[in-house]
């Protein structure tokens, strides 16, 4: 199976920056960013109409072939739009979001300053999806405030 396997979707934490023209990365593309190898800058983001940034979220990026058409769509789309070509990045064989025998240590130490803490069952349980967005989220120098949204959001629907 696909390690890269998800579900093609925003999240409720995103909402803010999401609707209605997605003026950031959400998470959906920047996984499938990692999955193709492209690192796309915000400034290359925000020359693509609503239409195409909405299109880079709902595009399939699973099997093989959808890799390697979501990269020379993603290539052509970067060219067509800023005349500068797309930068490729090194694609993870074992990303640590995909590790399902430990939770990464960045997590845990996001979690430990916020007084909480997630058993390893329920890391197994979230999607690959979900575990990439929390592992990006507790990154140093990235901005954390997503972080305890995005944990509120996820053990909600873990608890059902």
């Amino acid at each position: 199976m696909n390690q890269y396997r998800v579900e093609n979707k925003f999240f409720k934490f995103e909402e803010d920056f999401v609707e209605p023209d997605i003026r950031c990365i959400p998470m959906i593309v920047r996984f499938k960013l990692d999955a193709c190898g492209i690192k796309l800058k915000l400034a290359q983001w925000s020359r693509m109409t609503p239409m195409e940034r909405d299109l880079l979220g709902t595009t399939a990026c699973e099997t093989p072939f959808e890799v390697s058409q979501y990269r020379e769509k993603l290539r052509a789309l970067v060219l067509a739009r800023t005349g500068d070509r797309a930068t490729d990045i090194p694609v993870q064989e074992s990303p640590a979001w995909a590790r399902m025998e430990e939770i990464p240590y960045t997590i845990k130490e996001k979690l430990g300053e916020m007084a909480l803490s997630v058993s390893l069952d329920k890391w197994q349980r979230l999607t690959n999806l979900q575990r990439f967005a929390l592992l990006k989220l507790s990154y140093p120098g990235h901005e954390n405030k997503n972080f305890p949204r995005a944990m509120e959001e996820f053990l909600n629907v873990l608890m059902c």
